[in-house]
């Protein structure tokens, strides 16, 4: 009990901190959103990088995260580690983008955190919410042309197996932006792997990153290398 209470105890101090860290290139009024969104995603791949340390956990890439920008990155979603993951992959390629997330994570306790990090919300259930977000994302790609875009194409957690049915968000993102798509999944179980940590002997999760699909059948195409990956681990 005081390990579980512990890690997420440290997790929130240390979000705090960041938050912090995080408004000082948000709220900043002279420097360019491409270098707020550079700082931005440093600061936040800093804190991951500290979260993971702590859980004594290690990440293995299985695949290689492409070399160019603009790109669209599809990823299953199965735990809050996620995120935190993800971001220490991005800092070893120093990789800047931007996460999407559901508008009612911004009125939780988290809300800062997200906010101030620079994460965009969208309101999947409002019409003119959507469209409110479409133009806004749209914006920020032009104004910060390398940026990435980072999307759980699932729009919400899923703790069984396989994959929950798409929603549309990514695909309409990619095509609108003309961003390339590339397809993440994590096979391991990180909501168990969480609960689980921190771990005395070095605990390591594998990420496959695949290659370049096709905006109109990202869910397919996603599917396929997501079986593929499965019978590599196999």
């Amino acid at each position: 009990m005081l390990k579980k209470v512990g890690k997420y105890i440290y997790m929130v101090r240390l979000g705090y901190r960041y938050i912090k860290i995080f408004k000082k290139s948000y709220l900043h009024p002279f420097i360019t959103q491409k270098h707020a969104y550079e700082q931005l995603s440093h600061d936040r791949q800093a804190y991951s990088n500290a979260v993971l340390e702590k859980l004594n956990i290690e990440v293995a890439l299985i695949g290689t995260l492409p070399e160019h920008e603009r790109v669209l990155y599809a990823i299953n979603h199965r735990s809050l580690l996620d995120i935190i993951v993800m971001e220490h992959l991005f800092s070893r390629h120093q990789k800047s983008g931007v996460w999407i997330a559901k508008e009612e994570l911004f009125t939780t306790v988290y809300g800062d955190f997200f906010k101030y990090s620079g994460c965009i919300s969208v309101d999947i259930e409002s019409g003119r919410g959507l469209l409110t977000f479409f133009k806004k994302i749209k914006a920020l790609l032009l104004k910060v042309p390398n940026l990435n875009v980072y999307i759980f194409p699932e729009g919400e957690r899923h703790k069984g197996d396989g994959i929950l049915e798409f929603q549309s968000g990514a695909q309409k993102i990619a095509k609108a932006n003309q961003l390339d798509v590339v397809p993440v999944f994590i096979n391991d179980t990180l909501e168990h792997v969480f609960r689980n940590a921190p771990y005395k002997k070095r605990k390591v999760v594998q990420v496959h990153v695949g290659n370049i699909i096709e905006q109109k059948n990202l869910e397919s195409e996603y599917k396929s290398f997501m079986k593929s990956a499965q019978k590599e681990e196999a």
